[in-house]
Formats: C-alpha cells, structure tokens, sequence
C-alpha cells in the first residue's frame, strides 16, 4: 500500500520562532526587578511573564542591589563652585571644624544639600533614590 503522506525533513522558522537573545535598557530591568520585589513569590512568576530565566533575573537583582543599575545615561550638571571659606589656623594634628556643605541638582529637579564629609555610599545611596522620577 502506497502512503499518501509526505513527511518533509526540514522545518522553516521564521526569525521570531528564534530564542533569540534581547538586550534591555537599565531602565526596564530596573522596572522588571522592581516588579520582582512586589509579593510573594514573585521572583519567577516575573520571570515567566518577560521569558527570563530565574538565575538572569536573580543576576539583575544583584546588580540593582549593589548599584550598577543607573536606569539612564550619564548626564552633565552644572556646578557652582563658590570661594573658599578662610580655615582657621590648627595644629598638625588636629582638623579643621569648617564645616562644608554641596548642593545638588538631581536631572528630576529636586535638590539635596549634604554635608561635604558625606560618605560616597551614603550619597550613592540617596542619589539613587532621589534621582527616580
């Protein structure tokens, strides 16, 4: 008996069928973190919804975590440098008690005023919050 089925040995995809690799902005992994975080167990559902594998999103959370995350390109800001305050004769041994502040202008328009002996990751850290729209 003759089969009447042709069976083809090839298959055609087109470009979308491809598992193909994205490459997202840092602000959208940022958004998709963010999301992340909201609940229970949301970590791969999250995942599953943007068709990310668990360990790249847990990679992204690391990242944000840590700061590497900047959600934007870099940006120039103006800055005003005033003169400097007379400093008061001292010892050797001991610090000037000047006691200077910077004030700065975040690309969202606030404005944060810090003392100058901030800690660069306390600054990182407020700037990072801050500079969110």
């Amino acid at each position: 008996m003759a089969c009447s089925k042709v069976i083809s040995d090839f298959e055609i995809l087109s470009a979308d069928d491809a598992g193909r690799r994205r490459d997202r902005s840092d602000a959208e992994k940022i958004r998709i973190v963010e999301e992340s975080f909201r609940g229970h167990r949301q970590g791969s559902a999250t995942a599953r919804r943007y068709g990310l594998s668990r360990s790249l999103l847990t990679r992204w959370r690391k990242e944000y975590r840590e700061g590497l995350l900047d959600g934007g390109a870099p940006a120039f800001m103006p800055l005003q440098i005033g003169s400097e305050p007379a400093l008061a004769t001292s010892t050797a041994t001991e610090r000037p008690a000047v006691e200077g502040r910077v004030e700065i202008t975040l690309t969202n328009g606030r404005r944060l005023s810090v003392s100058a002996s901030i800690e660069t990751t306390a600054l990182s850290r407020l700037l990072r919050v801050l500079d969110r729209p």
